[in-house]
């Protein structure tokens, strides 16, 4: 599988025609390597580990095309182990019961094995296990690579003898740069005007190795004159948006969904929201999600938020797509310019902590019903004042636990609606100290 790079200098010494573009590019030295600076600089991890003659276990974590394979195999010449990579994919526990029993040959014989495994996440919990007593003992350093969160697809003990490495999607400049090396190997520029050169790369959305595919297929066009943009979109396909519904990218764009809307900035959660759309999101889970933002976040500061919500995701239900889709595109406007709250929340919240604190405390006699006589005789309902008979409708009663002290659990901010709430809590507050003093 190749993985991206920046040559630094052609091979024009060993010339394979046929090899594909990406692997004629490999780069022959951690310095060549593309981006990645974050990692690879000299103050950064891997820069000071080998600086230091010290390399420690590793996951490297990020999208595809950015380098995981490269950086790994550099990394076995650079320290003088011999490299092996496997798959989680396409292996099982009898494969790597033969690397480990190689790797210990190896080690017998002086050498030391690094262990590259692509897709470790894929492994179950018994084979990552299985990695363990192999690592304690030196008979290998693995270079795990893994495109989803570690936190949540390696286990815990293998975390834990790991340094996990995040590994960034090229940028714009990043593949520029790859362009100009691709260029020098291929001998000719490509035939592109600026803005059809700037789309090629947008096409491989970060990916170094999509872009030298990409770059293989126009660099084989015969064409009279440099194409543009548009002539360029008709003859390529932009490569679809990386993103796994029930993988990280799921959660990173509802996350920036959200925050975008608690952000209130309609312009970005209106991109978020169409990124997930053309992701192939299911509208029905960004329709829950909206009513949950709602809810949460705009609550009763606005109390008609929730209803436009609900409103949309039955349009949605009735219309389906594309109309139905605005439906909720409309929703997204609505809550990311609404008044926000999370007073309502927070009480909730510090409700249900006191209610866990308190037990099982019952309610106080003169706000217990009495419909027997052995009930009245036990003093329920003695005391009571019928809130209606009192002045201003309101009789500054306690209605919490004998013992437990008045709280102040709903807190309403100055936004929306909710600063009327506010002057009413106020306005209550005043009149039950009143009452009771």
């Amino acid at each position: 599988m190749a993985d991206l790079f920046d040559t630094g200098a052609t091979q024009a010494d060993q010339p394979q025609p046929n090899r594909p573009l990406a692997d004629r590019l490999r780069p022959q030295s951690l310095a060549q390597v593309i981006g990645q600076a974050q990692v690879l600089g000299p103050e950064a991890p891997l820069g000071v580990m080998l600086a230091s003659g010290s390399l420690s276990s590793l996951i490297f974590w990020g999208p595809p095309g950015v380098g995981k394979t490269t950086i790994a195999r550099l990394l076995a010449d650079e320290t003088d182990l011999h490299f092996v990579q496997i798959s989680a994919i396409f292996s099982g526990v009898a494969d790597l019961k033969k690397v480990f029993e190689s790797a210990k040959i190896r080690r017998q014989n002086g050498r030391g094995t690094l262990l590259f495994v692509d897709e470790v996440h894929r492994f179950n919990k018994a084979q990552q296990d299985g990695f363990l007593p192999h690592m304690e003992d030196g008979t290998i350093l693995l270079v795990g690579a893994t495109t989803e969160n570690p936190s949540f697809e390696l286990n815990a003990a293998l975390l834990s003898r790991s340094q996990v490495l995040v590994l960034e999607r090229l940028s714009l400049a990043d593949l520029e740069l790859m362009t100009q090396r691709a260029e020098q190997e291929l001998g000719r520029a490509l035939p592109l005007v600026a803005d059809a050169r700037d789309a090629l790369q947008e096409m491989a959305d970060g990916d170094g190795r999509a872009l030298l595919n990409l770059i293989e297929q126009v660099s084989a066009w015969k064409v009279n004159e440099p194409l543009n943009r548009d002539t360029l979109a008709t003859r390529l396909m932009r490569r679809a948006a990386k993103y796994d519904k029930s993988g990280d990218e799921h959660y990173n764009l509802i996350s920036a969904l959200h925050k975008s809307v608690r952000g209130s900035d309609p312009d970005a959660a209106l991109y978020w929201y169409a990124r997930m759309l053309e992701g192939g999101e299911d509208p029905r889970y960004l329709a829950r999600r909206l009513t949950r933002m709602a809810v949460e976040d705009i609550a009763l500061a606005d109390p008609q938020a929730q209803a436009v919500c609900l409103q949309a995701w039955e349009t949605y239900e009735r219309i389906g797509s594309p109309e139905g889709e605005l439906a909720l595109a409309q929703a997204v406007i609505y809550l990311a310019l609404a008044p926000k709250t999370n007073a309502g929340y927070m009480a909730y919240k510090a409700a249900r902590r006191l209610a866990k604190e308190t037990g099982s405390a019952p309610p106080p006699k003169h706000i217990l019903n009495a419909p027997t006589k052995l009930m009245a005789e036990q003093g329920y309902g003695e005391g009571y004042d019928y809130d209606h008979n009192a002045e201003d409708g309101f009789s500054g009663q306690n209605y919490f636990p004998d013992g437990v002290k008045h709280p102040v659990l709903y807190q309403p901010v100055e936004r929306g609606f909710e600063r009327e709430l506010k002057r009413r809590v106020e306005f209550f507050a005043k009149l039950r100290t009143q009452r009771n003093s």
